[in-house]
């Protein structure tokens, strides 16, 4: 554990997690934090009772006492009065001034007990009375995928996050947080973005690592040159990434992505959305699988690229959907391709406008069902009123997992337990594995 600190602690926070609008700063207040809000803020009151307000504190844990400003419902720390026993030094030199980790001074028992009780209390409050699993790590070597924001200031190119609670760039040499292979990743995306310098529109540039290399995905550009496609190219060559494309239109290929999902080999789609991190994939998946093993015939929908369809397709059948149409030619091309794999049905279909009506799914054993994080109430509501005897939601959002499971146990499910994985580690977010059984 590293050395905590109770030296003057400072923030340059000028704004709420919730809100972009700066803080009306008020004279200065000594809080007690009693809890740890959904976004890991510190939850605190007035020492003085007779005007006790309820306020949150960024970046304090329970039981430190903090001098803060607020504006009377949220609050920067000035100074950490009192430490806690759980605070630690944080390992990112950008923490508390970046926006994207929330956690990083917070022990990792207490930081787990936090996270679990995220789920915990979603599903608490939709009276779901169900065991819910210890937090898996699955951070793995970090995330293979990010998305840097991208601004031109004066001819100067800007690659970073934004502040927490701001609109202001944080520029970053590099994310600790990042996978090996996009250790570079801060410097390809200044590279490439000097294709768009001329126009200085502010852009966006996600880049996912692959076994070939760096795929990069431009958004938000205006103008489109012949010159901008040859300065694309020399970027590639300079940082030697394997493809760029322009808001999911391919502007160069040197070596095609290719995803290794169980026996099969997925063609990557450009754009094209995976698990943030290897270890994550590969522990939810065989969360999934372990429930499936008397299954012979599986619905995997909001499939995606197939995950969960072709490492099941070894052994078991498996209708596959989803909107996406590149993420099913993808899936479609690698089953047709691998060797020794069952039958795999694949269908381009929006199941949030027209899902698989609920006598259609009778003809499965089991339902894996994996959207987006608004859910899949309208799938939930066919899925209830079917005949098939097990259910497993794979969820990014435990509040819609909540409302979706609500939905089923009216429908007669028995909701047996959730086990949630932490693959976006020091942040909020955390996956889902829930799973529904008929009795």
């Amino acid at each position: 554990m590293a050395k905590k600190t109770n030296k003057m602690w400072r923030s340059s926070k000028k704004s709420s997690r919730k809100s972009n609008r700066p803080l009306v700063m008020t004279e200065e207040q000594i809080l007690r934090v009693s809890e740890l809000g959904r976004h890991c803020d510190g939850i605190a009151t007035h020492d003085d009772q007779k005007n006790s307000s309820r306020q949150f504190v960024p970046y304090a844990l329970p039981g430190e006492l903090v001098r803060v400003k607020s504006d009377g419902k949220r609050a920067e720390i000035i100074e950490v009065i009192e430490p806690s026993e759980d605070r630690i030094e944080a390992f990112c030199p950008h923490f508390t001034k970046c926006g994207g980790c929330a956690s990083q001074h917070f022990a990792d028992a207490p930081y787990k007990t936090w996270k679990r009780s995220i789920v915990e209390t979603a599903l608490r409050n939709k009276d779901h009375d169900v065991p819910v699993d210890e937090l898996i790590d699955a951070h793995g070597d970090g995330r293979r995928r990010v998305t840097f924001h991208v601004t031109f200031d004066n001819n100067k190119i800007q690659v970073g996050f934004m502040q927490a609670r701001s609109r202001a760039l944080i520029n970053m040499d590099a994310c600790p947080i990042l996978a090996p292979g996009l250790s570079k990743s801060t410097d390809a995306a200044r590279v490439l973005a000097t294709a768009f310098q001329k126009d200085a529109h502010p852009l966006d540039i996600a880049i996912t690592d692959t076994p070939q290399g760096m795929d990069c995905d431009v958004r938000g550009a205006r103008k489109f040159e012949y010159q901008t496609h040859i300065s694309i190219a020399d970027a590639a060559d300079k940082c030697d990434l394997a493809r760029v494309s322009i808001d999911g239109v391919m502007s160069l290929e040197r070596r095609k992505p290719i995803m290794n999902i169980g026996a099969a080999k997925v063609p990557l789609p450009t754009a094209c959305f995976l698990q943030a991190t290897a270890v994550g994939e590969e522990t939810i998946a065989q969360l999934v699988l372990a429930e499936l093993k008397n299954s012979k015939k599986v619905a995997d929908l909001f499939c995606g690229i197939g995950p969960f369809a072709l490492r099941l397709a070894s052994t078991t059948a498996v209708y596959a959907a989803d909107t996406s149409e590149t993420a099913i030619a993808a899936l479609d091309h690698a089953s047709r391709f691998a060797k020794n794999l069952k039958l795999v049905e694949t269908a381009v279909r929006d199941l949030f406008r027209n899902p698989i009506f609920h006598i259609d799914l009778n003809r499965f054993d089991a339902i894996i069902l994996n959207p987006a994080r608004a859910g899949a109430e309208a799938q939930a509501e066919e899925i209830s009123a079917s005949e098939v005897p097990l259910v497993i939601c794979v969820s990014c959002d435990p509040a819609s997992l909540a409302r979706d499971a609500e939905i089923l146990v009216a429908g007669g499910y028995t909701f047996e337990r959730a086990v949630p994985v932490d693959q976006f580690k020091y942040s909020p977010h955390v996956e889902t594995v829930a799973v529904f059984r008929r009795s």
